[in-house]
């Protein structure tokens, strides 16, 4: 009964390798994962990228020194705006889509007519390069701005003045953004590590709260209902209740480098009971772009591009995601709505030929005679019990072997072979068998000349170690004679004891770097 159990058809397989664990993809990665990239190559470093507030939202990418616009549609260039004189490091436009401002690094910015392309207004005020330029939401008349010369600016497109200049920032402004629900406020972001608050309806220059991110500020995001922002720098993006004074709500550190952009992104309306979830999308100089669910604190998805990303935006009516990358691609991802999906329907359907109607089949029941005459190419229904036939197991040669009880010959077998994984999956049967040993002492001079060959290769290995270690133990004892008597086999005993040495050396280095990180790792945490 013993060797009958033994005598399984089934092939051997490794125990020593763990199975990757594949996570179960959840119903927003599914849809995260619906938009289909596209890329969009022949562009310089993309900085900034805005999507216009009304349909159809175009798309403005700053690239070198030239801002174009794209179609959201068809991911198409419709227009291009060249009358810059340096990099275009920024791009907003106007709540009615007809304007849009750009600024660049000669400290110039500009308000263009996006039918004519032409420049309607030059505020020229900043001494240094401007990083951040923005029209407030609720705002068609002014705008603001801030740059290398650590101001704030907030101007008078009509007149072409600057109203206000707003003091407070120690480092370069390279960020902002406006309160969604008053024209009055907005916020800016620093590389003096702080966010500041402002209100131009207070007669001082400074600002009226203050919160200190703890690294550079890369970007500033104002969340939808206005008493939450979130900002961006160095590995984490953080959210802070602006209602209660500047409190830390929570920090969300899974960037491996620097964020470098955020945005709002919200769950297609077609995707039914979450279509009110709101959330943050942002990228990072590791290539990875994060989507995260605030409300819960926890990132729900995530998407590894192949360069550094500098951008991200998301379209209003959710149907368009574009990241810009430092070596000039954009990745514009596009994903149809349900209602396109349908007018795209009916559209073929106006033109589609109705089908042949087909006559109704009668329905077979038990107490017919050709309900026991089905075949195979019969569909089975519901009530069916369905009893399938075995596939046919093909097996190795040492599976072979194995099933007839012929062990050595086994062991010799795979061990001509180059998996690894498959000499140890013979092996731990043979230690299940009890015949391992007895395999190894009947083994001639050339087959125990194989074996330690493949000692000396795989035996210092951490996931094969448990096993192998024994075992060449176990051989240097059982096959003692019959090295001393051979002078290859003394070789090879040779190298094996060389590489078990310098793998005893560097596991002894090892111990030694982490009796010395421990303690700083320990301070590190009580900071």
């Amino acid at each position: 009964m013993a060797e009958a159990q033994l005598s399984k058809t089934f092939p051997v397989k490794p125990k020593l390798k763990s199975k990757p664990r594949t996570p179960k993809q959840t119903p927003e990665s599914k849809y995260w994962s619906s938009f289909k990239t596209r890329q969009i190559s022949n562009l310089i470093s993309v900085p900034c990228l805005t999507f216009s507030p009304t349909p159809s939202h175009s798309i403005a990418v700053a690239h070198s020194a030239s801002l174009s616009i794209f179609s959201s549609e068809t991911l198409s260039i419709t227009s291009n705006i060249s009358s810059f004189s340096d990099v275009v490091s920024c791009a907003s436009f106007r709540s009615d889509g007809r304007l849009i401002a750009a600024s660049d690094l000669s400290g110039l910015v500009q308000v263009f007519d996006l039918k004519t392309r032409t420049p309607l207004r030059r505020l020229r005020s900043h001494t240094r390069p401007v990083r951040f330029v923005q029209f407030p939401q609720l705002d068609k008349l002014h705008l603001i701005s801030g740059g290398d010369d650590a101001l704030v600016k907030y101007w008078d497109v009509a007149a072409e003045t600057s109203i206000l200049e707003l003091q407070g920032h120690k480092d370069y402004v390279r960020c902002g953004d406006s309160f969604p629900v008053n024209m009055d406020m907005f916020v800016t972001g620093s590389y003096d590590h702080t966010v500041k608050l402002w209100d131009v309806r207070v007669t001082d220059t400074r600002s009226v709260m203050e919160l200190n991110h703890g690294n550079p500020v890369e970007d500033v995001l104002f969340l939808p209902s206005g008493g939450l922002v979130a900002t961006a720098g160095g590995n984490s993006v953080k959210i802070w209740d602006v209602i209660a004074g500047g409190k830390l709500m929570f920090s969300m550190d899974s960037h491996n480098k620097t964020v470098t952009s955020i945005c709002m992104g919200r769950i297609g309306k077609d995707t039914g009971e979450e279509s009110q979830q709101l959330r943050i999308l942002s990228v990072g100089l590791d290539g990875y772009m994060k989507v995260f669910d605030y409300a819960a604190n926890r990132v729900t998805h995530s998407m590894r591009f192949p360069a550094p990303l500098l951008s991200i935006g998301y379209s209003p009516d959710c149907s368009t995601r574009v990241i810009g990358t430092s070596n000039g691609i954009l990745y514009a991802g596009k994903r149809k709505t349900k209602e396109k999906e349908n007018e795209e329907s009916e559209s073929d359907q106006f033109w589609r030929i109705a089908p042949v109607e087909q006559p109704e089949r009668k329905v077979l029941k038990p107490s017919y005679f050709r309900y026991f005459q089905r075949g195979q190419g019969e569909k089975p229904s519901r009530g069916d019990y369905l009893i399938m036939r075995p596939k046919r197991v093909k097996l190795a040669e040492h599976d072979k072997l194995l099933k007839k009880f012929r062990h050595r010959e086994a062991l010799v077998s795979v061990l001509g072979s180059k998996n690894p994984e498959n000499v140890l999956a013979v092996m731990e049967e043979l230690v299940a068998r009890k015949k391992l040993l007895k395999c190894v002492s009947n083994l001639d001079a050339e087959e125990l000349e194989l074996l330690f060959r493949f000692l000396h290769k795989y035996c210092t290995m951490p996931r094969y170690s448990s096993l192998l270690m024994g075992l060449t133990k176990r051989v240097l004892e059982v096959r003692a004679d019959d090295i001393r008597a051979s002078n290859s086999l003394r070789g090879h005993i040779s190298n094996l004891k060389r590489s078990v040495e310098e793998e005893i050396r560097v596991q002894q280095s090892l111990q030694e770097i982490q009796g010395i990180i421990s303690p700083l790792l320990k301070i590190a945490g009580r900071r």
